[in-house]
């Protein structure tokens, strides 16, 4: 059984006088399996947090169904398999992390000794337990960060969905927040999320789909819709005399320099390997030779242009 399913979804927001005021989400069909991650992108008021929020219950749609592991998103059901973290998560600010994860079991229906094991497991993984004791309103981005993540893993839900959850994050914090969703990948939990840090979503994620003004333009696995064909070829050389470097450089696209040396950039291997031939004669010594393919932020840029 699929994880996240949804039949021809769309939103359409309508002004106070019924008037069609913008349509956010467009006949949506998704098909997301259990013990996937998949990256939900998009550029700003594409649809990305209109469809979370359908699956979280906390929107109904204008058409079209949702359901979370075959149960309809409108039931209750359907919400006890959720675990959800907002863009800007709120809390209470009097309130310490323990005692928030506390009050979040509380929601849950969990008992005195399974809210205790709830802060035991979360506040470990989340690295909490050295702050149980601060009030959260004195909390960084990252420190609620992790602390709404462990608040979306109360109750260990099957899916956990999760709204740009490296936005504002240093390197460390997006490091962090990558290791823990192949966590739970392993644990055979769904992850779900969007995101606009393209380099992290390469990095983690089974699946992607695409969202181009509330349609989607593409879905699948990374590695199927990404090319593999070489798109230039980055050639560094050193200790090149002028004239030489000069030789070098007239069939490359485009050159530089660094400290490594000079840098050339070819359309193809051909003409980087005639390249390297040409640093050889010319006295000088071959430091790198790196083949570029594209990127999954080349395929989403041209995903922008081809339906905008």
């Amino acid at each position: 059984m699929n994880a996240i399913v949804t039949h021809g979804l769309t939103k359409v927001y309508r002004s106070q006088f019924g008037r069609t005021h913008g349509r956010s989400l467009d006949a949506l069909d998704l098909e997301i399996g259990a013990n996937e991650v998949f990256g939900f992108l998009g550029r700003n008021g594409a649809g990305k947090t209109t469809t979370i929020k359908i699956l979280c219950s906390l929107l109904r749609p204008t058409s079209g169904e949702a359901f979370i592991h075959g149960e309809n998103v409108r039931t209750r059901a359907s919400r006890r398999l959720i675990g959800y973290l907002p863009e800007n998560p709120y809390f209470y600010e009097y309130l310490t992390p323990r005692e928030t994860i506390d009050f979040y079991g509380r929601l849950q229906g969990l008992s005195a000794a399974q809210r205790k094991t709830a802060w035991d497991t979360l506040g470990g993984l989340l690295d909490l337990h050295s702050i149980s004791e601060e009030r959260v309103r004195g909390f960084s981005k990252g420190m609620r960060q992790r602390l709404g993540f462990a608040v979306a893993l109360v109750g260990d839900p099957q899916v956990v969905i999760l709204d740009e959850p490296m936005s504002g994050l240093d390197p460390l914090g997006r490091r962090a927040t990558r290791e823990l969703i192949l966590r739970l990948r392993d644990e055979g939990k769904t992850v779900f999320f969007s995101s606009h840090v393209l380099g992290d979503v390469q990095q983690i994620c089974s699946k992607v789909g695409i969202l181009v003004k509330g349609r989607l333009t593409s879905q699948g696995r990374i590695d199927e819709l990404l090319t593999q064909r070489i798109q230039r070829v980055e050639v560094i050389a050193d200790g090149l005399t002028a004239p030489a470097a000069e030789t070098v450089a007239a069939g490359a696209e485009s050159t530089r320099r660094s400290e490594a040396g000079h840098h050339f950039f070819y359309h193809d291997l051909d003409a980087a390997n005639a390249a390297v031939r040409a640093i050889h004669a010319g006295g000088g010594s071959l430091v790198e030779f790196t083949p570029v393919r594209e990127s999954l932020e080349d395929y989403f840029m041209h995903e922008q242009e081809k339906h905008s």
